[in-house]
């Protein structure tokens, strides 16, 4: 009877119409008033729905909460090693440990605050209950996948190269829609930054040529020959190789961590593992859409009227150059992968986890403002240790478009830009490289926590 009494107390918060059932959008509104994810709305209703109507009655509600509770209790008294009727920070820090995953006592005390109202640095049975009510886990691995996500351990993970994801995650679709989120992110912001990105390109290529020219000469030159247009050539082809990118990004670094981490589910990789695996994934994605790379550096620098858009070029420069012309600058361009994804994921991921885990106890979100600012400084840490390489990369990249000049080699660009213009012209372009990056982190962020939440991805 008293379990009755409590769960009508709930149905009734829960049935806002007062008709007596409970649909989806009912609970969705009552477990994010709880602070709870509205996804789990479906789940329990799909598991206690026996009617099929969806709608929940009192009985269909109240036998799932009884047999919710019977799990939640044998999996607390698996947990309270002791059976002295509390857990305590000890054993949820052996719980993990059993399962593979590394914590300090610092992160096991998080979780256990996260859970504990009444100050006492112990869970017991009616805090765990009430905790977990609402969310429809079946097991304590199940629980501890939770935990990890939630508390934002130290696992490697990326906002363009999402951490691992369990099999249940994998049917359900979550890898794609994460991929598909980060996809259009990058889409936008690349979109909306294409004339910085046009003028680096140009400053790269004619930096010797064009001492006079500068951003603001440079912008005024392009919208003279060609229109405003003209100020996102290139951007077209930028924003296909997005999709290819980001996929095989994603699958070689999960590869990657999975070898370098081996089998344990949930073991954490150091900063220096993070490195290795983001370059060696950058540079297994940049290897397969490297083609379409020399392609972007021709549209973005053709004159009006030299092509009628990608096929065009792609058949031009096959015709004239030949097929290896596609992986011109490929050496210089993998050489710089290694600094630039390496420093970008490993400081990205080291300050938004310091962050988490300094100031956000209980919540795994550390909000858009922190995001921006991890990925600034990331990205331009990145920028600083691979940009001359990167130069060099579009130099030969464009050379068929420079008439009556040598075609020269990696070296070669490098000794002729130091005798020409000095060390410094190694960072030619770099100013508008520099610009772009809060514009284009920023829209990239908050596109992709709005794509997210429309996709419904994330924890």
């Amino acid at each position: 009877l008293r379990h009755l009494r409590r769960y009508a107390e709930l149905f009734r918060e829960l049935d806002l119409n007062q008709d007596g059932r409970v649909d989806i959008n009912e609970l969705r509104t009552g477990l994010s008033a709880r602070g709870l994810h509205r996804g789990e709305a479906e789940e329990i209703v799909l598991e206690s729905d026996q009617n099929h109507d969806g709608l929940l009655d009192f009985q269909e509600f109240s036998q799932y909460l009884l047999a919710h509770e019977k799990r939640l209790w044998l999996m607390f008294h698996s947990l309270d090693r002791n059976h002295d009727g509390r857990i305590d920070v000890g054993e949820i820090k052996h719980l993990l440990h059993k399962l593979g995953i590394k914590v300090t006592t610092e992160q096991a005390s998080r979780i256990l605050q996260s859970m504990d109202r009444d100050g006492t640095m112990t869970i017991d049975w009616i805090e765990w209950r009430d905790h977990f009510l609402f969310n429809p886990f079946h097991n304590m691995e199940e629980i501890v996948h939770y935990w990890k996500h939630s508390h934002m351990f130290d696992i490697g993970e990326h906002l363009t190269v999402p951490d691992e994801f369990s099999e249940k995650e994998r049917r359900s679709g979550l890898v794609w829609r994460q991929l598909v989120a980060g996809a259009m992110a990058g889409a936008v912001s690349r979109t909306g930054t294409a004339p910085l990105d046009r003028i680096k390109v140009f400053l790269q290529v004619h930096g010797m040529s064009s001492r006079g020219v500068n951003l603001w000469s440079g912008l005024r030159g392009m919208v003279r020959e060609g229109g405003v247009a003209s100020l996102w050539r290139g951007n077209g082809i930028n924003v296909l190789k997005i999709a290819p990118e980001s996929a095989i990004k994603f699958m070689a670094y999960e590869q990657i961590k999975y070898r370098i981490r081996g089998s344990k589910e949930g073991g954490s990789l150091r900063v220096q593992e993070r490195f290795l695996a983001g370059s060696l994934a950058g540079a297994t994605a940049q290897t397969i859409i490297y083609p379409m790379e020399v392609l972007k550096t021709r549209l973005t620098l053709r004159t009006t009227g030299q092509y009628s858009g990608m096929c065009d070029c792609a058949r031009q420069i096959l015709r004239t150059e030949g097929v290896r012309v596609f992986y011109r600058g490929y050496l210089p361009n993998t050489l710089g992968i290694i600094p630039y994804a390496g420093i970008d994921l490993a400081v990205y991921e080291t300050l938004k986890n310091a962050w988490l885990q300094r100031f956000c106890v209980d919540s795994a979100d550390p909000g858009v403002l922190v995001l921006l600012g991890c990925g600034t400084v990331s990205s331009t840490c990145g920028q600083l240790a691979s940009y001359p390489l990167a130069l060099i990369r579009t130099r030969m990249q464009a050379q068929a478009n420079s008439d009556g000049e040598p075609k020269l080699s990696m070296l070669g660009q490098f000794r002729h830009i130091v005798s020409q213009d000095g060390v410094l012209g190694l960072y030619r372009g770099i100013t508008p490289n520099f610009l772009k990056v809060i514009p284009a982190v920023s829209i990239s962020y908050v596109v992709y926590e709005h794509m997210k939440k429309l996709l419904g991805v994330g924890h």
